[in-house]
């Protein structure tokens, strides 16, 4: 395994970027740092396991974004915004982002000239090119590219499409997303299919997914089997049980946990999502999913006022964590077994002191580095309630 070699990350936009603080250390360092860092907060709680880090720790990353703009002097430019700030920071060679994704990226930068386009201007609102998002499916190999514009007027579209994909034939779809607004959100809500079908398809756990622009979905495809599989077993799941699976995303962890569970309620609130989520339970055969669009905290505090129970609740929030309403009605609901994925330990452990002031014991943790080079870690927690 990786953890036992010292390898090294080189980058010279470390500095600048800030988006990979743990560069100074080897990847054996980070392991044992990230490992350190969720045992200070969880060993109180329960038995925290060694981390699982990656034979190879590089070009992971099956989403690669790039920020358009101009410089001082109004020359084009792309690349990150510097920690902190909108600032742009010119990248040419990310190591932790797919390297056929990052030179999609180029070549859009490189067509700009030759077909007259201006990129967007964030103080004066001018200019059509705001960013570029490229999503792979590691699995299938079919790849998206989202255009992010100001303006649905995009002269040459066809054009610049066909340009495009004679140099990257592989290339499965092309989006163009509007966003006109003064934001920080990256994507805007109307979209116009240029090439393809307009998304695109992973296998994960032996499931196929649909992955569409503004769907969540796990940025390292390696280790979010592990992650996957690790709350699957931990579920202990025998083929008799309601599942419910609280911030679903597009369906991961309910449908893959379906075959041997009788029942999966899965909650979504973002509206894209569920539409792949229930897509994704069709073309995996999960017939038993039945999914709700809504806040998973008011589904749950509403399912727990009517009576009804669960047997196992999957827990996968962003990393703000869960809210006291969706804690306080998960214990109200006194599924045997909770498993919490979390990308945050410190929200982690917050929601774990929660739970065990709450009828709940937490028996393990397993961190799960899925994001090298980065201080994040994700961790699985098995909670079972007490008897």
């Amino acid at each position: 395994m990786a953890q036992n070699k010292e390898i090294y990350f080189s980058c010279p936009d470390a500095k600048k970027c800030g988006g990979c603080p743990s560069l100074k250390l080897s990847y054996r360092g980070q392991l044992q740092e990230k490992e350190n860092h969720c045992r200070e907060l969880l060993s109180r709680l329960c038995n925290v396991r060694p981390i699982i880090g990656m034979d190879s720790p590089f070009y992971y990353r099956n989403k690669v974004h790039r920020v358009f703009g101009r410089d001082a002097r109004g020359h084009v430019l792309y690349g990150i915004y510097e920690a902190g700030t909108h600032r742009i920071i010119p990248v040419e060679k990310c190591k932790i982002e797919d390297e056929e994704s990052q030179e999609i990226i180029r070549t859009v930068y490189q067509m700009l000239r030759s077909f007259k386009i201006k990129t967007y201007d964030e103080d004066t609102g001018y200019g059509l090119l705001r960013h570029v998002l490229v999503r792979k499916g590691f699995s299938s190999g079919e790849i998206m590219v989202v255009l992010v514009v100001s303006s649905p007027v995009f002269p040459s579209k066809n054009n610049f499409v066909h340009a495009l994909l004679k140099a990257h034939p592989q290339i499965t779809t092309v989006v163009l997303n509007v966003n006109p607004r003064k934001t920080s959100m990256i994507l805007g809500d109307k979209e116009t299919i240029l090439y393809g079908k307009g998304q695109i398809q992973d296998t994960l756990c032996g499931c196929t997914f649909r992955i569409s622009s503004r769907s969540f979905y796990q940025v390292n495809p390696v280790q979010t089997e592990i992650l996957y599989r690790t709350a699957v077993e931990y579920a202990g799941l025998t083929g008799k049980e309601t599942v419910i699976d609280a911030y679903c995303g597009v369906g991961t962890i309910g449908i893959i946990a379906a075959a041997r569970a009788q029942k999966v309620i899965s909650i979504e609130l973002n509206h894209d999502a569920l539409k792949d989520a229930r897509y994704n339970a069709r073309a995996n055969h999960a017939d038993n999913v039945e999914f709700y669009e809504g806040d998973a905290s008011v589904f749950l505090r509403d399912m727990a006022a009517d009576g009804y129970k669960a047997d196992v609740i999957f827990l996968d929030p962003p990393r703000a964590g869960s809210d006291e309403t969706f804690l306080s009605s998960a214990a109200a609901l006194a599924p045997s077994r909770i498993v919490y994925v979390s990308c945050n330990p410190e929200t982690l452990a917050r929601d774990l002191d929660y739970l065990t002031r709450h009828g709940y014991r937490a028996k393990k943790a397993q961190p799960v580095d899925m994001f090298p080079g980065t201080g994040h870690v994700e961790t699985v927690v098995l909670l079972s309630r007490n008897t």
